[in-house]
């Protein structure tokens, strides 16, 4: 089995424990942003992977949801940002750079500008790493789109870019805000093709990690604010605001989330399938 992980550290929690052999993995893991798991998820070359919520709906069909696993949040979620010079209802027309790296947290984007901001910008694709925010933007904008630890640096202060932007948007926090609802970002799917008893077997360890993580948050924080630059108390701020479960609640603002995008002809119609039991 091949199993796919995102390195940023919100996926601490949930594969802590299998990288200090706590939890035993009966699997290959491979590290990919969000959209690299995707397109790997969509070729088949891993069995199950973290990937963006919205490659799930674009391609339900394909995958099958593992239960009472996710990364979401009831609010702010902090890490995935519109950073921006000007309110974001005056941006009809302007530049917005969206992260390359997340499907998820720019159709999310696209939908606050048509429905919350009632504005009309024109997206611009461009690099959002940490790496990229070190440097200049060689392209003009009035906005960018930064997720992951990128985010969080410029979030918790610890990146001057900040400074740049006088307006901040928490797309949780407004999402939230429009629906009452929480969002999933990230969802750990399997292959239908994909033999069940493994599947079953990684699920089961990947739960058991996550179990630890979550008990161990105090640790986790420790190993990335290393990893980031950020203060401990930042990431464990961060980390503990997170839900990496899957429950009504977030089924619901599951839902919410594909039916608006379908509605729109963004991804097909259709419904939410769980790995079966053994």
């Amino acid at each position: 089995m091949r199993v796919g992980r995102i390195p940023y550290i919100n996926c601490y929690p949930v594969y802590g424990a299998i990288d200090r052999k706590v939890v035993r993995l009966d699997a290959t893991l491979v590290d990919g942003v969000p959209t690299a798991l995707n397109r790997a998820m969509a070729a088949g070359t891993l069995d199950v992977s973290v990937i963006s919520a919205v490659e799930y709906a674009r391609d339900a069909s394909r995958y099958l949801l593992l239960p009472d696993v996710s990364i979401s949040c009831d609010g702010p979620v902090r890490s995935v940002m519109l950073f921006s010079r000007v309110p974001a209802d005056r941006l009809d027309g302007r530049r917005v750079l969206v992260s390359r790296s997340s499907m998820t947290s720019v159709a999310l984007l696209e939908l606050l500008f048509a429905n919350v901001w009632r504005s009309n910008p024109t997206f611009v694709p461009a690099d959002a790493e940490i790496a990229d925010l070190e440097r200049a933007s060689a392209e003009s904008h009035e906005a960018r789109l930064i997720i992951g630890d990128a985010a969080l640096l410029l979030t918790s202060g610890a990146s001057a870019l900040a400074d740049d932007y006088p307006y901040a948007y928490d797309l949780g926090s407004v999402w939230k805000e429009w629906t009452g609802l929480p969002f999933v970002f990230a969802v750990w799917v399997a292959q239908r093709s994909s033999p069940v008893a493994g599947a079953l077997a990684v699920h089961a360890q990947l739960i058991q990690s996550r179990d630890w993580g979550l008990a161990h948050l105090d640790q986790l924080s420790a190993q990335a604010a290393l990893a980031t630059g950020v203060s401990k108390d930042a990431a464990l701020q961060y980390l503990s605001g997170l839900d990496y479960g899957l429950r009504y609640e977030h089924l619901a603002g599951l839902t919410a989330f594909f039916g608006k995008l379908a509605a729109t002809g963004r991804v097909p119609n259709g419904s939410l399938a769980f790995l079966p039991a053994a």
